[in-house]
């Protein structure tokens, strides 16, 4: 692909219809992709086209837009141009590029997580089975997608039930002497001791990959044979628990709910509007099982029609996933055949996309669609709720306007160890979480336990990044309130912090615990301003407690998690060259971090997987300037 010139036309400079007719000289046939942007180089849309010169031509025609585009075209101040090869090649550059600038006239797919899948490993005699969530570079079998980690962990929990495999890592394998807690609630065979063989284990580890593969009735009937033949044999025992496995399997399926018996891969996607909001509902359907299903809000502007909005959706969703055989949709696309073939192209085999009209496919997508109709229902109940709670927070404290981004911070540490301050958002739609941020405390100078300094800290490092990022505040990211976990002191501190940074427009509020420190007594602390304080029963009230509660246990988990990762931490995590793999032979071998830092070179060259050259640098490591 190859970039074209992007000079603004001579001054005085132009805009809208006028602006993008000059671009029309310098363009040609070829197939591309083309951004929009403001007189601030903002990129207000990007798009794609078969012939640039004919697709721009159409945005130069003064009449005949739709009001949002009508508006695009009235802010448009440059254009830029990419032309590629291929038209296909040109969707999924168009598709990378709208997730990475996010321009404000293009159908957004805001929530973009990757999912997990279940993994059957092959790097040990004791396969393992656990979640597996990002790069498949680990060596086993993976299943999936599943639609959320509750889903995967109920399956993972039925299938310890049925099959009976370790969950456990392989350094808690090598180090077990006597059963486990999952052994005694049968849940596994304990290998790590010796109370199943190997070829046992392999049996049991292939019932699983049959199970997760959609083969479910062999698996069923073969336990009801051995169950039968323990039962002739007169080993009770065992025919009860193969009994309580084949229950097991049972209910694994009936949580699963409708299991197609013709469709054995597919995505279902379904989209519902309504007042100008939509919703998209993904089913994931893989060995003919239902493994589960998420909702989608993508960003509109409210006069998208479906096949647009589904053209994006679909782009943008499978612009970093893998596509499945097969996509069902409820409705059609702006280009059916050119999304074909970019997904066929990025799966490296065929994809069909079918939008079905009957049979047990258009049953699945009518399932779909009244999920997202029932969803969509539901956030916009809770949207309507969640805007007067904000109105209602904006009368509270005389804010100049209802805020769309109240931003809630809070510390945590034991005695200053480990300290870590955390940030949560909420807005219109509720909880923010893809705009939580957690901040370790780096500040040399600070005392132990100083409250103060840590906030100074972290919101000199959130402010300074927002001044530089977004000073246009046109992002939406600058908050319309502070909630501060304390009282005048606090707010005083933060007023200052604000200060020096030269932000004085952020109204902000601090929450004390009040009298008694009573749930419910809280106090409200602004400057210049009395304390106050609201009525028990006040649903503002309870909104701030639920923000400051939600910053609490953000904050917590985030020190726990760090405190958990620095009391595994070991010496040897700073040897270089040795990583996770190494770092488990040296403690096999050795049987802790400090026989390794005492062991002699010969001793280190005789761990598996351990070079002359690295064991080495692990005695030149522990032994320098000896």
């Amino acid at each position: 692909m190859s970039e074209q010139p992007t000079n603004t036309p001579a001054e005085p400079p132009l805009k809208g219809h006028d602006c993008i007719h000059a671009y029309l000289r310098t363009l040609d046939g070829s197939p591309g992709v083309y951004r929009m942007l403001d007189d601030q180089a903002r990129v207000l849309y990007v798009g794609k086209a078969r012939n640039l010169k004919a697709r721009v031509s159409n945005y130069a025609r003064p009449n005949g837009h739709s009001a949002r585009i009508a508006r695009m075209i009235s802010e448009t101040s440059s254009m830029m141009f990419l032309t590629t090869r291929t038209e296909t090649e040109a969707l999924l550059l168009e598709q990378n590029l709208i997730k990475q600038l996010k321009p404000r006239y293009n159908v957004l797919l805001r929530d973009d997580k990757s999912f997990p899948n279940i993994l059957i490993s092959k790097s040990h005699d004791y396969p393992q089975l656990k979640k597996h969530r990002g790069a498949k570079k680990e060596k086993g079998s993976y299943y999936g997608p599943f639609a959320s980690a509750g889903a995967v962990n109920r399956t993972l929990n039925q299938l310890q039930k049925v099959f009976l495999l370790r969950n456990c890592t392989d350094a808690t394998f090598e180090a077990r002497t006597r059963p486990c807690l999952q052994y005694q609630i049968k849940r596994c065979s304990a290998p790590c001791v010796g109370y199943v063989s190997t070829q046992d284990y392999d049996v049991q580890v292939r019932d699983a990959h049959q199970f997760l593969s959609g083969k479910t009735t062999q698996i069923q009937e073969s336990l009801a044979k051995e169950m039968q033949v323990a039962s002739d044999a007169l080993e009770f025992e065992r025919a009860a628990a193969l009994r309580d496995r084949i229950n097991s399997l049972t209910q694994v399926q009936a949580s699963q709910g409708i299991n197609p018996q013709n469709t054995a891969e597919a995505d279902v996607i379904a989209l519902h509007q309504h007042s100008g909001q939509a919703c998209v509902q993904v089913f994931f359907i893989r060995s003919h099982q239902n493994w589960g299903n998420h909702d989608y809000y993508p960003k509109l502007n409210g006069e998208e029609d479906s096949a647009e909005i589904m053209q994006a959706f679909v782009g943008q969703f499978y612009s970093n996933r893998e596509p499945p055989r097969m996509v069902l949709l409820s409705h059609g696309l702006d280009a059916p055949d050119l999304m074909t073939q970019a997904l066929t192209d990025k799966a490296e085999r065929k994809v069909e996309i079918i939008v079905p009209q009957r049979g047990e496919k258009s049953e699945l997508v009518s399932g779909a669609l009244r999920n997202a109709r029932e969803s969509l229902a539901r956030k916009m109940s809770e949207t309507a709720t969640q805007g007067k709670l904000l109105r209602g927070l904006a009368e509270a404290f005389d804010l100049p306007e209802v805020p769309q981004r109240v931003e809630v911070y809070d510390n945590s540490h034991i005695q200053g160890a480990h300290a870590v301050g955390a940030m949560i958002c909420a807005g219109p739609e509720g909880f923010m979480k893809n705009q939580y941020r957690k901040f370790n405390i780096k500040g040399e100078d600070l005392t132990p336990g100083d409250d103060f300094g840590m906030m100074k800290e972290v919101l000199t490092r959130r402010f300074k990044r927002l001044l530089k990022e977004d000073p246009d505040r046109q992002e939406g990211h600058w908050p319309g309130l502070l909630l501060i976990d304390g009282g005048a002191g606090q707010v005083s501190a933060v007023r200052e912090i604000m200060r020096e940074l030269g932000v004085n427009d952020v109204p902000m509020v601090g929450v004390a615990k009040g009298v008694d420190r009573d749930h419910g007594k809280e106090e409200f602390h602004r400057t210049g301003k009395p304390v106050m304080a609201l009525q028990r029963n006040d649903p503002v009230l309870y909104f701030i407690q639920r923000m400051r509660d939600e910053a609490h246990r953000f904050a917590i988990g985030t020190h726990r998690a760090k405190r958990t990762k620095a009391i595994g931490a070991t010496p040897l995590d700073d040897v270089p060259g040795v990583g996770a793999t190494r770092k488990r032979a040296l403690l096999a071998h050795f049987g802790s971090a400090k026989a390794v830092s005492r062991a002699n070179l010969a001793d280190l060259k005789a761990v598996p997987g351990v070079s002359e050259k690295l064991a080495e640098t692990i005695y030149g490591f522990f032994h320098e300037g000896t």
